[in-house]
């Protein structure tokens, strides 16, 4: 099973914020609610979600199929980032990795699609991409 992102964020949030209640963590050491806003966390959660659905609905992920998902997700995405302004480096990485492991775990061999680009297997998002 793949986690998403946003399920790392949220758990990551919720570790903090039950050690700043045990008082095992100073307040002002909890930064993962300031990186991971629970609004914009549950926006890209839904994104993720989505997308993981509509690969796993796919009866077959053909190559129009799959670079056609990915181009939404990745769109709506950007969305997301720009309203919320919470992909950073870290979670960009995080994402674009997401993004290839849905498609690889329905079978998709995600070097041989975006060779058919003449990309290499890191730029799958590129090409909509601005987080």
């Amino acid at each position: 099973m793949i986690f998403r992102p946003s399920q790392t964020w949220q758990r990551r949030v919720a570790e903090q914020e039950a050690a700043v209640a045990a008082g095992t963590l100073p307040r002002d050491q909890a930064y993962a609610a300031e990186l991971w806003p629970a609004e914009a966390t549950a926006a890209v959660d839904v994104v993720l979600t989505a997308y993981a659905q509509e690969i796993a609905g796919l009866p077959a992920v053909t190559e129009e199929a799959a670079w056609a998902a990915v181009e939404r997700v990745v769109l709506a995405l950007n969305a997301v980032d720009e309203e919320q302004a919470v992909i950073e480096t870290g979670e960009r990485e995080e994402l674009c990795e997401y993004i290839d492991a849905v498609l690889t775990e329905s079978g998709v061999d995600v070097t041989a699609l975006t060779a058919t680009r003449n990309l290499h297997r890191s730029e799958l998002t590129d090409g909509w991409r601005d987080w």
